[in-house]
């Protein structure tokens, strides 16, 4: 026979585990994703949502890079494909092709088109590779894999702010 608590115990040890669990540091992990044949991370709490690229509305007199707008549930989203936008070619449509919502979290409605989403990586299996450089704000360094694969890590805050990325208007 099962043991009987009180609703005020009961209470209690939830609320002391409650407690206990918001006392502990919140573990860091990353998303790796690839755009084009670039490795990048991005923090897990800056990531957002992740989903199969739905239709997109192309924009006239935009930059190349910049894809069109989607409806995601309701909300106009701005497409940025982002190997595009690092200068590389184009994400190609495939099934491995994903949509990634980085600024809602900001409440900005911009996604990445990136070339596929690898999944969850653990920051304690790279190492900082101290020799890269990069000057744009939005990198935030570098790190290597254990196959000494070379991981970009990405700012998604730092990157919705760049005068280059909010300046989607084609030039003539």
């Amino acid at each position: 026979m099962a043991k009987r608590i009180s609703l005020r115990e009961f209470q209690q040890d939830l609320s002391t585990r409650l407690a206990a669990t918001q006392k502990k540091e919140a573990r860091l992990a990353w998303l790796a994703i690839q755009a084009g044949s670039e490795g990048w991370l991005i923090d897990l709490a800056e990531s957002g949502e992740i989903l199969s690229p739905p239709p997109l509305a192309a924009v006239p007199l935009s930059r190349e890079w910049f894809r069109g707008l989607t409806n995601v549930r309701g909300n106009l989203f701005s497409v940025v494909d982002f190997p595009a936008f690092l200068g590389q070619a184009p994400v190609a449509a495939s099934s491995e092709a994903r949509l990634l919502l980085i600024g809602a979290r900001h409440s900005i409605n911009t996604a990445l088109l990136v070339s596929r989403a690898i999944g969850l990586r653990n920051p304690d299996d790279f190492e900082t590779d101290r020799r890269f450089r990069d000057d744009r704000p939005w990198v935030l360094g570098a790190l290597r894999d254990s196959q000494d694969r070379l991981w970009k890590r990405l700012s998604a805050r730092h990157l919705l702010v760049d005068p280059r990325f909010l300046d989607a208007a084609r030039t003539t």
